[in-house]
């Protein structure tokens, strides 16, 4: 067609009145790649069960160095979380370094690709495991409860980006456990003894807590309340000492409002009491009660998040049963996140569930509906493997 013929001609002058971008399609078209974005659904159906197996456990290492059980825990049992524990004085160097050397055993072949969740427990007080250059001097609970809920807001924020710069992406906090009275905390060693409480009435530990978990939320660390359903009114500490009992709470008790208001704030993770409540379930401690966990917390309080477990490696209270036993109550109760400080007993907790998995097609499903969970919280932090 010679240049200057009449068809020539028309086509260019209708080509002229085209966008440019239509004529670049007219002339090359091109396909188009698209991304489609990992669900948690999907991402566990992606999962073999033994990497599933392996979501469900937090496993320790020291805040200042790299203990090389959990480090090999992470490839050989795909443990999905490691929590950082004990002390660091040095500021954020050694636990930035302990948590990239964590996040580094993370591949196909050993999470799914899927990240960790590093945590700690940085409350204030006596209970911060991150200390020194880069981190606040955070006062105690009992302190951070006289505060107005808005300047403890904005200060659990700063706190959560100290956290997020030592590489930890969630805190074991808040305490929303309620301690009735001065008197009262000095005979209440895991929570009062320690000024662990927001205050001694449910009302302000509730707005503060609420305060605490949004804070660290607006600061990118995911926050943890504990330890449903309370600590506040035992005689003795559950990490310390055998057959602790809450003798006073019931069902709908009025001090488990503090629980309520961080399920409705939309706390992503709730951490279990290993202590017996003789008004409740008087024969299995709380983290291992299908009537705690699935009645109460799930269904009374509505909570459809992540139920963590207090330490079941080291705690007096549960140590009459095998780890593995401990964790298979623990799973099998309707918990999804098994908390273990230290991984000496981890191969025997991780075996025992897969082993019950493998055999048991009903223990398989309540594996399945704890790693959705797992996951669910894990994509809130974009932890989730990338889309092709």
């Amino acid at each position: 067609m010679s240049p200057s013929s009449p068809l020539a001609l028309l086509v260019a002058a209708a080509t002229a009145l085209l966008p440019a971008q239509a004529v670049h399609h007219a002339t090359e078209l091109r396909p188009r790649t698209v991304v489609v974005r990992p669900t948690p659904a999907s991402v566990l159906a992606d999962l073999t069960l033994p990497q599933r197996v392996g979501q469900l456990l937090m496993v320790g290492t020291p805040a200042d160095h790299v203990d090389r059980r959990t480090w090999a825990q992470v490839r050989r049992l795909h443990v999905g979380s490691v929590m950082l524990t004990g002390r660091s004085y040095g500021g954020r160097a050694a636990p930035a370094r302990v948590s990239r050397a964590m996040r580094a055993q993370v591949s196909p072949a050993a999470t799914g690709g899927v990240g960790l969740l590093v945590s700690t427990d940085q409350e204030g007080g006596q209970v911060r495991v991150l200390q020194g250059p880069g981190f606040s001097d955070i006062p105690t609970a009992l302190v951070q409860g006289t505060w107005a809920p808005a300047r403890l807001r904005g200060a659990a924020a700063s706190w959560a980006r100290e956290l997020r710069a030592a590489g930890v992406n969630m805190d074991l906090a808040p305490v929303v456990d309620t301690v009735p009275g001065l008197r009262a905390a000095r005979h209440n060693p895991p929570i009062g003894r320690y000024d662990r409480e927001f205050g001694y009435t449910t009302t302000r530990v509730a707005r503060h807590g609420v305060a605490f978990l949004r804070g660290m939320d607006d600061g990118g660390v995911v926050p943890v309340a504990k330890h449903f359903p309370g600590l506040g009114r035992v005689h003795a500490n559950t990490d310390t000492d055998a057959g602790v009992t809450d003798r006073v709470t019931r069902r709908h008790d009025p001090y488990l409002r503090p629980f309520a208001a961080a399920v409705d704030a939309g706390v992503p993770l709730v951490m279990m009491s290993t202590a017996y409540y003789a008004r409740l379930d008087p024969h299995r401690p709380a983290a291992f009660s299908p009537f705690v966990i699935e009645t109460m917390l799930r269904g009374d309080l509505g909570f459809d998040g992540v139920v963590v477990s207090d330490d079941l490696a080291r705690a007096r209270q549960v140590a009459s049963w095998s780890p593995g036993g401990r964790a298979l109550r623990f799973v099998g109760a309707g918990g999804d996140l098994v908390l273990s400080v230290d991984p000496a007993p981890v191969p025997a907790m991780y075996h025992a569930l897969l082993e019950r998995a493998r055999r048991s097609a009903a223990f398989r499903a309540k594996v399945d509906a704890a790693v959705l969970r797992v996951l669910e919280a894990k994509d809130r932090q974009g932890l989730l493997p990338h889309g092709p």
